[in-house]
């Protein structure tokens, strides 16, 4: 049996994760869908509008969350929902995780790889991550969930853009891509969204292509190391809003940042290894998404690898073109990581020149 895809959706409260959900549920698309949600309060008023709006199975958590402390519960509702599959009991294709607005979507996405009796059900297809344009800033300012959200994505959709002005949805927009160049960004108006910008995004495939924001690159090119912002007492702030009246440079302040390795010469794979290994050992939990198309000593073929959290996988690619110029190019989402060490230790794992 091939594997079911899964998207999780996230975003914070208020962002129209619902409204998207159910777009997502009643468009004729012909697809069949199992959601998994969980919202906090014993009522759930948007369990009804589903379940009374399409014919698609929901499946209600009892108690709330799935975050950390009970992600058995994810993982029993999904090996649940493959067993009733596979029995003929459930008729479905795919399965949308929905999850509370204050999670943190890294112990759900790791679920899928940690588990070896889910990862041979499931394929972790997309994180999708819903921003909403007229309090997002007040909410990445205070609340680091928030920031997670956005730094996890592999897609953007940015709702109620129309209740703010240009210039604020442009700051945003500059701040999103600083805090996460791979996910593609989009405007959406009441959940409008094709299903093709949902579903089968392929943001946990190994391929080739490494999608960083060509803005982000081009601003990144003018040597941004302003980025590495510390507070001189050494002392941590702790980001309520009214900090924040300096413009759309803010970003600088965020916990969640991105920056961008490259290399002109080939990595050691002993070296790479060893050093990668050691920093997802101590920054593990801090790196949210990290990903690189890299050249390395000893193979004619490009070198894929990709993280989440501890998680680390990598994958032959495609051969270099004969007029390709060799490249490596990495792109590393965290919080507060030391991008110091980090670029440091990238150097001395390559090839002396």
């Amino acid at each position: 049996m091939s594997l079911i895809p899964a998207t999780i959706l996230t975003g914070f409260l208020g962002s129209g994760k619902t409204t998207l959900l159910k777009r997502v549920l009643t468009e004729a698309h012909g697809q069949k869908i199992a959601v998994i949600e969980n919202e906090f309060g014993e009522e759930n008023i948007d369990n009804d509008i589903l379940v009374a709006d399409s014919q698609e199975q929901i499946i209600q958590m009892s108690n709330g969350c799935i975050c950390c402390s009970i992600r058995e519960d994810l993982r029993a509702t999904l090996s649940d929902l493959a067993a009733r599959k596979r029995r003929g009991e459930l008729d479905f294709e795919r399965v949308v995780i929905e999850t509370t607005g204050l999670a943190d979507p890294g112990p759900v996405a790791q679920t899928f790889f940690m588990d070896d009796e889910i990862a041979e059900a499931y394929l972790l297809d997309a994180i999708v991550t819903l921003v909403d344009a007229k309090h997002a800033a007040q909410q990445l300012n205070d609340r680091v969930e928030a920031q997670r959200q956005v730094g996890f994505a592999d897609q953007i959709f940015i709702s109620k853009a129309d209740l703010v002005g240009q210039d604020e949805l442009a700051a945003l927009q500059h701040r999103l891509r600083h805090m996460n160049p791979r996910a593609a960004q989009k405007v959406v108006h009441f959940g409008d969204v094709p299903i093709a910008e949902v579903f089968d995004l392929r943001g946990f495939n190994l391929n080739a292509r490494l999608d960083i924001d060509p803005e982000f690159l081009a601003a990144d090119e003018h040597a941004h190391d302003h980025h590495d912002h510390h507070h001189h007492d050494g002392g941590h702030c702790d980001h309520p809003s009214h900090h924040h009246a300096h413009g759309h440079h803010h970003h600088e302040d965020d916990d969640v940042k991105s920056f961008v390795f490259r290399a002109e010469r080939a990595f050691d794979p002993a070296r790479l290894e060893d050093f990668l290994g050691a920093m997802v050992n101590i920054y593990g939990p801090r790196m949210l998404r990290y990903k690189g198309v890299l050249w390395m000593k000893g193979t004619e073929r490009k070198v894929i690898f990709q993280g989440v959290h501890q998680l680390m996988g990598s994958d032959l690619g495609p051969a270099w073109k004969a007029d390709e110029s060799r490249t490596s190019k990495m792109v590393f989402i965290g919080i507060e990581l030391p991008r110091d060490i980090l670029t440091q230790g990238l150097e001395q794992c390559l090839v002396p020149a």
